[in-house]
């Protein structure tokens, strides 16, 4: 069994910024890579970034600069901190980690950007 709880949503003004953590429990020895996806009102779970055990990340386009993706294996929490937020970043953020060919994922966090 796998455990995966999202932390840090809110509600940010645009050019803001903030960090969401997702800590991993249960049989996580082999999981990898982990990352985040997002998914706005009305429109499919996109991927925004991965990292793998070995620190490789990968980024979606539209926040590539803006956001980053880290990882604290001893603690089994992956962050993801986003910079420079726009309304169009709104949506729910989902932790998600892969152990072969099965997908985990959290429970999700609201991240609002609106003035």
């Amino acid at each position: 069994q796998v455990q995966l709880v999202e932390s840090g949503g809110g509600l940010v003004q645009p050019g803001g910024s903030l960090r969401l953590s997702c800590a991993a429990s249960g049989s996580i020895f082999n999981i990898n890579p982990m990352g985040w996806y997002r998914q706005a009102p009305g429109k499919q779970r996109e991927l925004v970034a991965t990292i793998t055990s070995g620190g490789s990340t990968n980024y979606a386009e539209s926040v590539k600069g803006r956001f980053t993706i880290s990882r604290n294996s001893a603690k089994n929490t992956v962050y993801l901190q986003m910079n420079s937020l726009k309304p169009e970043d709104t949506a729910v953020y989902y932790c998600n980690g892969k152990i072969f060919s099965n997908n985990y994922w959290g429970q999700g966090t609201q991240v609002t950007v609106s003035s």
